[in-house]
């Protein structure tokens, strides 16, 4: 291999740098329109070539044509989706854990850093009200976080059961699961027993009569609720299920990706109430609790449960394994993955830079300005609907007389104006404006600006 590559460059160091410091000290919340990138093709012709480029043309090309077709997600205007919103201190982490080139697989060759992600693990267990003996991993997302937590719900049964590999197998799921919970039951091969919700939410009543209902021989297994549905923050009746589902021996998994971060609100901590049984849960980092992308939380309430299912076995593994004694903590225990980097490591020194009590008040402000959000377009906006009071920081609302066409052409203008990334979506087969509450700089007059330009020009 050509040394070269490996070798430090003051050049491309002194460019890199000075790119990530311009970005890293810009107050400058512009959401920036993206062009079409249809011409992505021609500009990026050519470029990965045998002899390579030079440094500063590679980086310009990025920044004056590849970050045009990006929307800043860290911008307070990006209210769609769940936009990420990181801090300082959690992206200028994510720097070091790249440049130290640290790896979170092992203890033997990462104590302090799994050290530290466990030390954040527990803080979230703790505020869920788990067991001291509760632990998990860090893993990219949401949807590996729900692999890794129905595929040891599945072995699990099947031991239990007596059942052999590939026998069939079902989960009880809400017909308002997130997408990737399907996903995830299609790749283990498990299939869905989807229960009505009651009014988009989940319940243990409902759950309890799809059982008592259900006349298919195959075993349910599990349920999944949710902690915060993507669409509208909705949180599922987690106590009611947890009753059904102790009482019918099913794994009790949550998805609290997006509304996870509720736990450390105490406005909201009450709607968690049943979440301290359940078997496992994840929250993504990403999202509400203002780390970058990348990282989310899984735990378990007996993590060795999750070991016997996880733990790889080779020769090469084996030293590993005899390393690991009872205090020691390998995170490839514990999830679907092997090599990882440790995508915790952030959150924990942002957490440990601003403290927990700045992590409360950022995530009740989101809840304040769905909050108040609310209340203004009952109160100012008569054109404007809620269609239902916000549980957490989604709000969804409707223009009286736009069609799907007017929904779609609005929100491209306030994104060509530079005033929101708003996107709409479809409720109860209807089009509608739906708001993303995340970012802790959001104002109300920033939101005021977007209700603002549903009015008819006449008005």
């Amino acid at each position: 291999m050509n040394q070269r590559m490996h070798q430090y460059d003051e050049r491309l160091f002194d460019l890199i740098s000075g790119h990530v410091n311009e970005q890293l000290h810009s107050d400058d919340i512009a959401l920036e329109c993206p062009d079409s990138g249809e011409d992505l093709s021609e500009i990026l012709d050519g470029l990965l070539c045998a002899s390579g480029n030079d440094p500063e043309h590679v980086l310009k090309l990025y920044q004056r044509e590849l970050s045009r077709t990006i929307i800043n997600h860290a911008s307070p205007r990006f209210l769609s989706f769940i936009p990420g919103a990181p801090t300082k201190a959690s992206q200028l982490f994510d720097m070091v854990v790249s440049s130290d080139a640290l790896l979170g697989t092992f203890w033997l060759e990462s104590a302090g850093v799994i050290a530290a992600e466990n030390q954040v693990l527990r803080l979230i267990a703790d505020l869920a009200g788990l067991p001291a003996t509760a632990g998990g991993c860090f893993v990219s997302g949401g949807s590996a976080g729900n692999l890794s937590a129905l595929v040891v719900a599945r072995d699990m049964a099947r031991r239990r059961l007596g059942l052999p590999v590939g026998s069939r197998l079902r989960v009880a799921v809400s017909d308002q699961a997130h997408s990737s919970v399907g996903r995830t039951l299609n790749v283990i091969g498990v299939e869905a027993l989807v229960v009505p919700s009651v009014d988009h939410r989940f319940t243990g009543a409902a759950l309890r009569a799809a059982l008592d209902d259900d006349r298919d021989p195959s075993p349910v297994i599990a349920v999944v609720a949710t902690a915060g549905t993507t669409n509208a923050g909705i949180i599922d009746d987690l106590a009611g299920i947890a009753d059904v589902a102790e009482a019918h021996d099913l794994w009790f998994h949550v998805d609290a990706a997006y509304g996870g971060a509720g736990l450390f609100a105490p406005s909201v901590r009450q709607k968690f109430d049943g979440i301290e049984r359940v078997d496992s849960f994840i929250v993504d980092s990403h999202k509400w609790l203002f780390g970058p992308f990348g990282s989310g939380a899984l735990i378990y309430r007996d993590p060795q449960v999750a070991r016997s299912v996880h733990s790889q076995v080779a020769p090469y593994l084996n030293v590993v394994q005899s390393h690991t004694g009872r205090s020691k903590w390998n995170p490839s225990d514990y999830a679907h993955q092997l090599t990882r980097s440790p995508g915790g490591m952030p959150l924990w020194f942002s957490l440990a830079v601003h403290g927990t009590d700045a992590y409360r008040d950022a995530i009740e402000s989101g809840l304040s300005i769905a909050r108040e959000t609310a209340d203004l377009i009952r109160t100012e906006y008569p054109q404007l609907e809620v269609i239902r009071d916000p549980e957490l920081s989604c709000l969804l609302f409707r223009r009286r007389g736009w069609s799907a066409g007017e929904y779609y052409r609005w929100s491209k203008e306030l994104l060509a104006d530079q005033i929101g990334f708003v996107l709409p979506t479809t409720w109860e087969n209807e089009v509608v404006g739906r708001f993303a509450f995340v970012h802790p700089g959001t104002t109300i007059e920033m939101v005021r600006q977007v209700l603002d330009s549903t009015a008819d020009p006449a008005s």
